[in-house]
């Protein structure tokens, strides 16, 4: 996958298609900017190896179902991409959702190569039918929890929603803070408005806020009341979550959207590979890729070789974890095993804390790199 694909027409593969199934939120409640940018990954790199000559001389094709945020739904098409005779999956940003396909495939024993989720318990047992290639959320929120304290804050607030994947996040912070002598308020955004949720800040002592809930409700409109709220002037907001990363928080925000620091799966520079995948990646998108978009692409780079070399019969592919070592866009992959993380896992992607400049919020910022 690190050479340029060839010219249209040439090596093109043909005779009966291997199948993935993918994953990816394209409707609400689901977030569906980064499901189109998922899913614009995966089908720009199975352009790429059929472009190729496919697998073994097939044709790689892509079954995608909308998942829309929703854990039932995904268990549901991953029984019907099963009965499809899909040799993987691939795909799902969701975690909640990342969780419930990846234990009804660990169930059908389908191999799952997980794009984009990172709660660290993506499945409830160890299993070897499923693999990751984002960091577990615990190793993201804690370098996101190191990057506050080297900037002084020391007490911070979370606004939170109901979620294992929120719930989870606060755990991470509040342990990393309470090391360091740090301390986390937790405001229940089920029982605040953004109004009484500055009031709230104003008197918590806290010097940052975090916003642990949906995109774009709540947090476009914590953010604006925040942003014009004269007391909480100076306080860091902070979405380790990811949600700036998107051209849809610029356009909903603006200028308000800017400075406020998130994690990304990105290296400070790319290399040849991520260089020509992001621009092709630009052109399907129309606009600035995320790092969701690479992580699509090399899933479907990881698949397509352990498919080429293994074989697609799915006992050898999810058996093949151990033996993956492929050049992705944000660098070598490889699969291990990780303490207390029953899947194998990536150990690990790059990881920045990154932000909009407040000067140009078109241009992003890398603040702390772990």
């Amino acid at each position: 996958m690190d050479t340029p694909p060839s010219q249209p027409g040439a090596g093109r593969a043909d005779g009966p298609p291997v199948r993935i199934g993918a994953l990816v939120p394209l409707t609400p409640p689901g977030w569906v900017e980064a499901g189109r940018h998922l899913l614009a990954g995966l089908e720009l790199a199975v352009h790429e190896v059929n472009e190729a000559g496919g697998i073994g001389g097939r044709p790689l094709e892509l079954v995608v179902r909308d998942t829309a945020a929703d854990p039932h739904r995904a268990a549901a098409a991953v029984d019907d991409l099963a009965g499809l005779g899909v040799a993987a999956l691939a795909g799902e940003y969701h975690s909640v959702v990342a969780r419930a396909a990846a234990t009804r495939a660990d169930a059908l024993g389908l191999p799952f190569l997980c794009s984009s989720a990172v709660l660290d318990a993506l499945t409830e047992q160890p299993t070897e039918w499923v693999a990751r290639l984002a960091p577990a959320q615990s190793r993201g929120w804690r370098i996101y929890a190191d990057f506050l304290l080297d900037a002084g804050h020391g007490r911070v607030a979370v606004a939170t929603q109901p979620s294992v994947y929120w719930a989870s996040g606060t755990g991470i912070l509040r342990d990393r803070l309470a090391a360091r002598g740090g301390t986390v308020v937790e405001l229940d955004m089920t029982a605040l408005t953004p109004a009484a949720l500055c009031d709230e800040l104003a008197g918590s002592g806290a010097t940052a806020l975090l916003l642990l809930v949906g995109q774009p409700e709540p947090a476009v409109p914590i953010v604006r009341a925040a942003r014009r709220d004269r007391r909480l002037a100076g306080m860091l907001i902070g979405a380790p979550a990811g949600q700036p990363e998107f051209a849809g928080w610029a356009g909903s925000l603006g200028g308000d959207g800017a400075g406020i620091p998130f994690l990304r799966y990105l290296p400070e520079r790319l290399g040849p590979l991520g260089v020509r995948v992001g621009t092709a990646l630009r052109e399907r998108l129309a606009g600035e890729p995320s790092f969701v978009a690479f992580e699509g692409y090399d899933t479907v780079a990881v698949l397509a070789e352990v498919l080429r070399s293994h074989g697609v019969e799915r006992a050898r592919v999810a058996g093949a974890w151990p033996d993956v070592a492929v050049e992705g866009t944000r660098g070598p992959i490889r699969f291990s095993g990780v303490p207390g993380i029953g899947v194998r896992q990536w150990a690990w992607p790059p990881i920045q804390v990154a932000d909009r400049d407040p000067a140009d919020p078109g241009r992003f910022r890398t603040l702390h790199t772990g």
